[in-house]
């Protein structure tokens, strides 16, 4: 990886008219001020269709794509919506914050306007895509119809015979709702078209795209209900135990993720198929992929299905090494970040260190009483990405707003930044990470910005006032992208 720097900003924190970030000009206008900026990286989160605390690590499907990217316009264009009927819909009152509640009612009335004006059978496109994605896109479809017959229930509240697939009932399913499978087919092509037309827009630029890849998938998704034998699973196709993080400094009842966990042996026997498979399709919508919970490869935190807090799990051996020596074996173009963040085991170490995937280090972490962190810029070596903080931290503006005593008085020691202004410490923070010998800097959208807690991602281990925030049209102005630039260019990263 040659010396870089990048930006962090989710595709639904891009400013729209029409309540989300999607694949709009205004991305486009966001990779042209990503190239005046001098950046080549952009950073992103999981592109999948949101479910339960609209939580893109809680996708309804690994491969699938949220259609509320799609980019409405392009439809106004085609004469499948008009202007009028986009700008009736009730998108929220709030630019800075995306409502899902109005997202989910307006934009799938308006998708469905849009498939009942087009003709699927004669586009030829359309019809490519459906057979080159039918190893993951029929089941998706089938999932989601009969989701919505369900009125919105998960797959394991489904009547017995389709919950456990019976074939007689998957074969009367698809036939009897062949036409609302056809509406997710035409929402998955439409996504996969825009976002590829984005992606060679930014890698013509000289811009790569950086996705991330949740270590699991969600319990209610197409993922578990078509392959039941990749999980941790009884003959009733109800988990034996979930994914969580033990009680630490903290949570004192630790994290319950609820995601099930895999038969890793079951995949061993299969000599990783479904991995080569979802990490193929990870490679062909991004440049770089971020692995998210890194350490889950070594060893994962298994908690009993039905406990109520993550107290009482224990750890189990993962794959290791050898899953990362078939996905090397089988993918030419596998260029990895490994997040390996949190308590990490001397195995853990010796297995990111095998896979000679950059590990991440973030700023936040760095400043505690034994002044001695492995977060310290002056203790890094060049394979590693830094960052200021990632989307599950608080603005580097509102961390330092909260911190006193021996930390606060470390942070300004260490970044010169003694009785000077809250923003001129952030920018502070933001020259230790680009002046640090990493490879890469990657340094979101907020931070840049110098905003507040008002502006944070995500709060793990919460719900109902997450993954919102968004850009306002303007507010990433010239001066901004001109003093990105003379930094970047100042630390060697052009």
């Amino acid at each position: 990886m040659m010396r870089a720097s990048g930006v962090l900003l989710p595709i639904s924190s891009i400013p729209s008219n029409y309540g989300i970030g999607c694949f709009s000009k205004e991305a486009y206008a966001f990779v042209d001020q990503l190239i005046a900026a001098g950046q080549k990286y952009w950073q992103i989160l999981p592109l999948g269709p949101t479910g339960y605390g609209d939580s893109p690590y809680q996708s309804f499907s690994t491969f699938a794509g949220n259609p509320y990217f799609i980019d409405l316009e392009v439809f106004i264009r085609d004469g499948l919506l008009s202007e009028q009927e986009c700008r009736e819909c009730d998108w929220g009152g709030s630019e800075s914050y995306v409502d899902y509640e109005k997202m989910h009612e307006s934009r799938f009335k308006l998708l469905r306007k849009a498939f009942d004006k087009y003709d699927c059978t004669r586009d030829e496109e359309f019809g490519r895509f459906v057979r080159s994605n039918g190893y993951w896109l029929e089941d998706y479809c089938l999932y989601m119809a009969v989701k919505n017959e369900q009125e919105g229930a998960g797959w394991n509240e489904w009547p017995e015979e389709l919950k456990n697939r019976h074939p007689g009932a998957v074969s009367e399913a698809r036939e009897r709702l062949a036409e609302e499978m056809q509406f997710y087919r035409f929402q998955q092509y439409w996504f996969n078209k825009q976002w590829c037309w984005l992606k060679t827009y930014a890698n013509n630029n000289g811009v790569k795209i950086i996705g991330d890849v949740p270590i699991y998938v969600a319990f209610d998704s197409a993922d578990t209900w078509a392959n039941p034998l990749l999980f941790q699973f009884d003959e009733e196709n109800k988990p034996l135990a979930v994914a969580g993080c033990p009680p630490d400094g903290f949570s004192a009842t630790g994290q319950l993720w609820g995601n099930p966990l895999y038969s890793w042996e079951y995949h061993r026997s299969t000599e990783y198929a479904w991995w080569v498979q979802r990490m193929e399709h990870c490679m062909e919508w991004y440049d770089v992929v971020r692995i998210d919970h890194f350490r889950g490869f070594d060893e994962y935190y298994s908690i009993p299905y039905g406990d109520k807090t993550a107290e009482y799990g224990h750890w189990e051996k993962g794959p290791g090494i050898e899953l990362f020596k078939i996905l090397k074996e089988k993918l030419e173009d596998l260029d990895v970040i490994a997040e390996d963040l949190g308590f990490l085991t001397e195995s853990v170490l010796q297995m990111v260190k095998d896979t000679g995937f950059p590990g991440m280090k973030v700023l936040q972490f760095a400043f505690d009483n034994s002044e001695d962190s492995a977060y310290l810029p002056h203790k890094y070596d060049k394979n590693c990405v830094v960052y200021t903080g990632t989307h599950d931290n608080e603005t580097t503006k509102g961390w330092y707003e909260g911190l006193y005593g021996h930390d606060l008085d470390f942070v300004r020691a260490y970044t010169a930044c003694e009785d000077k202004q809250v923003e001129d410490c952030v920018w502070g923070l933001i020259r230790a990470a680009l002046s640090s010998v990493a490879d890469l800097a990657v340094i979101p959208v907020q931070d840049y910005l110098c905003l507040g807690n008002e502006a944070r991602m995500n709060t793990p281990s919460t719900l109902g006032d997450n993954w919102k925030w968004r850009l306002t049209k303007n507010q990433l102005s010239g001066g901004i992208i001109e003093k990105i630039r003379s930094l970047t260019k100042l630390y060697g990263r052009i």
